[in-house]
């Protein structure tokens, strides 16, 4: 299927690893041209040759370092694209997780530094690229969330509560950018991320599992697929929704999640 996204701008956010890069690399093999953010300078190089690798022919990617919690470091990261580019069509926030605690074990400071992370960073980088977007034919915002927003899951108080708040912005977007912009979330589930690569060789490494691939059967359990999902099969759903082909589609928050959760809406 052509997307009818060639030639475009993106601005992915915390995109060296992860779903944010598997988002960057989707874009960018459609034909898109890519910023991709990190606040590790070498782990950020070595995304910007994979991203380039699977780019279209044309398709340029280029890294920004930044952290998404410093103001300034977010403002120079939105002018980016524009600097390289000269518009920018498409920003797709993403961020890494809070710490994995119960909520009796979870400090002051860290509800604030998940807030800042997680919810701020998104409110600074659509605020500061909102002016472009409307500017752009094609103007979208994706924001990659958690499926914890559906569900609860145990001992991630804090990605379950603070997440929620992206989605009431992201439905609060898509009512007043509309019709220039649209905002839509992705949920995911369980993917085969470095974060989970790393549990499940931990989990070799202490005989839990007889194999990583026994391991990843385990972190599968429960998921009508009866497999997690691949980072790339998120970025797919990611390029998508910045696309035309999905036009219609505003204010909805898509779960990625082989079918594991259990929640109607």
């Amino acid at each position: 299927m052509d997307l009818s996204i060639q030639g475009n701008v993106a601005l992915v956010t915390a995109s060296s690893s992860g779903l944010g890069k598997a988002s960057a690399k989707a874009l960018a093999a459609e034909g898109v041209h890519v910023v991709i953010n990190g606040r590790d300078e070498s782990r950020l190089s070595h995304a910007v040759e994979e991203v380039a690798d699977v780019a279209a022919v044309g398709a340029e990617v280029v890294g920004h370092p930044g952290d998404l919690t410093e103001p300034t470091d977010v403002d120079e990261l939105v002018a980016r694209p524009i600097e390289e580019f000269g518009h920018l069509d498409h920003v797709v926030t993403s961020a890494g997780g809070p710490p994995s605690k119960p909520f009796l074990e979870t400090t002051d400071e860290e509800w604030y530094e998940a807030y800042d992370l997680l919810v701020m960073s998104v409110v600074r980088t659509v605020r500061a690229a909102v002016p472009e977007l409307r500017d752009s034919e094609a103007g979208t915002i994706i924001n990659i969330t958690s499926a914890s927003v559906k569900e609860a899951i145990d001992e991630l108080v804090l990605s379950n509560s603070v997440r929620m708040s992206v989605i009431g912005l992201e439905k609060t977007l898509a009512n007043e950018l509309g019709p220039e912009i649209r905002a839509n979330a992705v949920l995911p589930g369980t993917h085969e991320t470095p974060r989970i690569e790393e549990l499940v060789e931990q989990g070799v490494e202490r005989g839990t599992y007889d194999s990583y691939e026994a391991g990843l059967d385990d972190w599968a359990d429960g998921i009508p697929l009866e497999r997690i999902g691949s980072p790339m099969e998120l970025g797919q759903l990611v390029a998508f929704l910045s696309s035309p082909v999905s036009a219609y589609l505003n204010g909805v928050a898509i779960p990625v999640d082989g079918g594991a959760g259990a929640s109607n809406l």
